[in-house]
């Protein structure tokens, strides 16, 4: 069952796997929200876990930053570890003015400027997609306990240091919502594999507003993030 980046054995890696960007964050969650929490990974210091929420089996993992370091990732636990249930949490920047620092936004689709999905030979241009029952639940949980939240379309980048300044609030243009970093190789490689994905992101900063997320106020909020994710997880084990 071990790959070249991860060492985990067979049975040890959940269902659904909850992924930040961040493995320290993975070790953070798994000590501060789950139960009976077990290490199954450090490869690279790429943190994956195993425990228990609530009684439910959830793992949680880093997927690094970028689109190629979320396609290694998330082909070794779809095709490898028979996971089936893949979702992305993670802080990004909003470039939509409906988008205030704070607001949760699941992406419904993904935009880019990746060539990632030029690897499938496709006579023409993917547009990469949420599971809808994910996105359904999720949306379902936030409106349930309240929470300001948005649902559209995200742009995931090759960049995040752009040479030609505005470029990305020119996707604004189009109703995209929000630019992070990794979403377009998780939908893309859950459809290939024929499993399922969501992105649940935190508008940590945006185009529009000077301030970012305070120290006290990005906890507040990625505990908003997390909890909703944990609970869609749960579901997906009922």
């Amino acid at each position: 069952m071990k790959t070249f980046h991860n060492e985990a054995g067979s049975g040890q890696i959940a269902r659904t796997v909850l992924m930040p960007g961040d493995p320290l964050r993975a070790k953070y969650i798994a000590e501060h929200y789950l139960e009976d929490a077990v290490c199954y990974n450090q490869v690279r210091g790429m943190y994956g876990y195993t425990g228990y929420y609530q009684g439910c089996r959830v793992s949680v993992q880093g997927s690094g930053m970028g689109i190629p370091s979320m396609g290694i990732y998330a082909y070794e636990l779809y095709h490898h570890y028979n996971v089936d249930n893949i979702i992305r949490i993670g802080t990004a920047g909003a470039i939509h003015k409906d988008v205030q620092v704070g607001d949760l936004v699941f992406a419904m689709g993904c935009c880019t400027n990746s060539n990632f999905a030029a690897q499938y030979h496709l006579p023409g241009s993917f547009a990469p997609i949420a599971d809808y029952a994910l996105l359904e639940k999720a949306a379902g949980l936030a409106r349930e306990k309240g929470i300001r939240f948005h649902v559209g379309n995200v742009y995931s980048s090759d960049v995040f240091y752009e040479d030609q300044a505005g470029e990305k609030g020119v996707w604004a243009k189009m109703g995209v919502l929000i630019q992070e970093m990794e979403t377009l190789s998780l939908y893309c490689t859950a459809a290939r594999a024929g499993k399922h994905a969501l992105g649940i992101l935190t508008a940590g900063s945006s185009l529009h507003d000077s301030r970012a997320l305070t120290n006290e106020e990005r906890e507040q909020n990625l505990d908003t993030m997390i909890r909703c994710a944990l609970e869609l997880a749960k579901q997906q084990e009922t």
